[in-house]
C-alpha cells in the first residue's frame, strides 16, 4: 500500500470508532502510557493537541494527569507559524484556538526551542514494526523532529497495532516507541 492509501484507510478506522469505544480506547492508551513511559527525566513534553473530528488519541487525558501527578513537567504544544511548527508552552489559563485547519494550538504563551523537548508526542495515523509512521503528509513532526536532540525520545500514540511495513524516505524521522492501548513498542 501507499502513503496515501495507509492514510485514507486509518483515518476511515479511526472515524468508524463508536464514541464509547473511542473513550475507552483513550483511556486505556492513557493509562499504558504512564505504566510504559518513564518520566523521570523530562523537564519539557512537547505533545499535539487532538484535532477535533478526526478521533486521535486524546492527549488531553495525558496533559490532565501530568499537571496533577507530575507539576514539574512542562508541556508544550504546537502553534503553526510560516509552514513550521512552533512550540508554545500550555499556560493556565488555557488560550487554546482552532487554526484554519481545525488544528487546536496554543493563541498565546511562551515559545521555546525544538531543542529543549525532553520527549515528543507524536501524531500518526499509522505506524509499522520499524517505527516508522504515517502522518497527515504535510511533513510538519519530521521538520520539527530533525530540530529536536538526537536523544529526544519521540512516542507516537495509536489505537491499533503496528504494520509489518509503511513506506518511509529520507525525509521521515522514526519513532522511538509507540504506545497502543494493549502495549508498549520500542524502536
Amino acid at each position: 500500500m501507499t502513503k496515501a492509501e495507509i492514510r485514507t484507510a486509518y483515518l476511515q478506522k479511526r472515524k468508524a470508532l463508536a464514541p464509547a469505544v473511542y473513550l475507552q480506547l483513550c483511556q486505556m492508551l492513557c493509562q499504558r502510557f504512564f505504566v510504559s513511559v518513564n518520566l523521570t527525566r523530562v523537564g519539557l513534553l512537547h505533545t499535539y493537541l487532538p484535532i477535533p473530528g478526526k478521533n486521535e488519541p486524546d492527549t488531553w487525558l495525558i496533559i490532565d494527569r501530568l499537571r496533577r501527578e507530575y507539576p514539574h513537567i512542562q508541556i508544550a504544544a504546537p502553534r503553526i507559524t510560516n509552514n513550521n511548527l512552533e512550540h508554545v508552552i500550555l499556560e493556565y489559563p488555557l488560550q487554546i484556538a482552532t487554526n484554519t485547519w481545525n488544528i487546536p494550538e496554543p493563541r498565546t504563551g511562551t515559545t521555546v526551542p525544538a531543542a529543549s523537548a525532553d520527549m515528543v508526542l507524536v501524531p500518526l495515523l499509522a505506524f509499522d514494526e520499524k517505527g516508522n509512521r504515517i502522518g497527515y503528509g504535510k511533513g510538519y513532526y519530521d521538520r520539527f523532529l530533525k530540530s529536536c536532540r538526537p536523544e529526544t525520545p519521540r512516542i507516537g500514540l495509536s489505537f491499533f497495532a503496528p504494520l509489518p511495513h509503511v513506506p518511509a524516505t529520507p525525509a521521515d524521522v522514526p519513532l522511538s516507541a509507540c504506545v497502543t492501548p494493549d502495549a508498549f513498542y520500542t524502536f
